[in-house]
């Protein structure tokens, strides 16, 4: 996995740790769930993706670096989508206690 893939796995666990402070939901829940997202979408994206493009672009270097970032942008688009449904939970949530 390169450097990247990496740092982009620890800034989702940082950032669904914080929207979920911000929101007062429990954070560490939110952190993991945001993480598995992006590290299971990474690894089906490389599984199903990378695997039959590797052997065609083997030859060319720097193409394949830029095809190997393709799980980590993958990812991170999950995870925004993960935490958008988080968050419209989280004000579904928080208008219901409001009515009661």
């Amino acid at each position: 996995m390169l450097y990247p893939a990496k740092f982009a796995g620890l800034a989702i666990l940082i950032w669904f740790y914080l929207t979920a402070k911000e929101k007062e939901q429990p954070p560490l829940q939110w952190a993991v769930i945001g993480l598995i997202g992006y590290w299971l979408t990474w690894w089906l994206v490389k599984l199903s993706v990378l695997h039959p493009l590797g052997d065609l672009l083997v030859k060319n270097p720097s193409s394949l670096f830029l095809v190997m970032q393709i799980p980590a942008i993958a990812g991170i688009c999950v995870s925004y989508f993960i935490r958008k449904k988080l968050i419209a939970n989280a004000a579904k949530e928080s208008a219901q206690q409001r009515d009661h």
